[in-house]
């Protein structure tokens, strides 16, 4: 049997392998700001939802709907369904890394560090995505990526400067930092299991899906072992936000997340994360009250021209 569902679109049907040089288009735009958006204003949504329900469980209250969703997807549009046994040791991969792993990390650390810094540890996936595409699929970025994510990171750093230096990196703070850290790593080990599954030819969305469900069972493995109850806090502003993570955050940004990681690799898609902070710190002024600075202006800047740097490479 071949490994592509015929019904599959044309952009998965091919080998996804992101090339370095693919030049963006309206739809490379389209997926970029989508994902940009979507992942920006869960910062928000995950604020709302830490609290009265265990970490471990909210999580698998948010994979279980979006994973009946991606599954509804999948049979509706007639994609393949039905993997061998080694297909889905990669679809746990994947699952335990990118849809569990990666958030629980980081809702345990936003018991020590405040949101914006979440971001700006979160925002490394740029770097670590470069590093893990040199190291483990031998792609070499091409110098403007390389000073564009270089000029991002720097950016990021000038707008929490003065935050970081207030807190220090000592006791609370640098738990908190090394979660998010290993939060970061997850996720962008989850890039590599998906781009290189995506070039064996697996198709992405029943990919994903079977990923979110696992993400799912782990989660609700760790909140048995862990002995943490099921429960649901019944409020408008977390089910709301349980209902915007589920369906908004995961099933939609996460495919286009994905889709983008197709068409132009993990590198420059992992950039995408650069920007998180800018957009939640938007959302931060208009509705918490965040007082912007110079350092903040500056770091703008920095995070912007880099921005422009990476999504043109392919222009160079």
């Amino acid at each position: 049997m071949s490994v592509q569902s015929s019904t599959e679109p044309a952009a998965f049907q091919r080998q996804a392998s992101g090339p370095a040089d693919h030049v963006f288009g309206p739809r490379d735009y389209g997926l970029y700001a989508l994902t940009v958006i979507a992942w920006s204003a869960s910062w928000f949504a995950i604020r709302l939802q830490v609290g009265t329900v265990p970490n471990e469980v909210n999580l698998v209250w948010r994979f279980a709907i979006a994973t009946v969703l991606m599954l509804a997807w999948v049979v509706v549009s007639k994609r393949r369904i039905r993997f061998p046994l080694r297909d889905h040791i990669r679809f746990a991969a994947l699952g335990v890394l990118m849809f569990s792993s990666n958030f629980l990390f980081f809702y345990y650390g936003a018991g020590y560090l405040v949101s914006g810094l979440l971001s700006v540890v979160f925002s490394l996936a740029s770097v670590v995505n470069i590093m893990l595409a040199a190291l483990v699929l031998r792609e070499r970025p091409s110098p403007r990526v390389l000073a564009g994510g270089i000029l991002g990171f720097c950016g990021i750093a000038l707008m929490f400067a003065p935050e970081i230096t207030a807190h220090g990196l000592s006791g609370g703070t640098m738990i908190g930092l090394a979660l998010c850290v290993a939060g970061t790593l997850c996720f962008c080990l989850g890039n590599q299991i998906s781009a290189a599954g995506l070039r064996k030819g697996l198709p992405l969305i029943p990919m994903s899906a079977w990923g979110m469900v696992y993400g799912t069972l782990w989660s609700a493995l760790l909140a048995v072992l862990l002995g943490r109850p099921f429960i649901v806090e019944p409020t408008i502003s977390y089910l709301g936000s349980l209902l915007f993570l589920a369906v908004v955050s995961t099933v939609v940004a996460f495919s286009a997340y994905l889709t983008l990681l197709s068409r132009i690799g993990p590198a420059r898609a992992g950039y995408a994360t650069v920007l998180f902070p800018i957009f939640a710190l938007l959302l931060s002024t208009a509705l918490e009250g965040y007082q912007w600075t110079a350092f903040a202006l500056a770091g703008l800047v920095f995070v912007a021209v880099g921005n422009v740097l990476v999504i043109r490479a392919g222009k160079a």
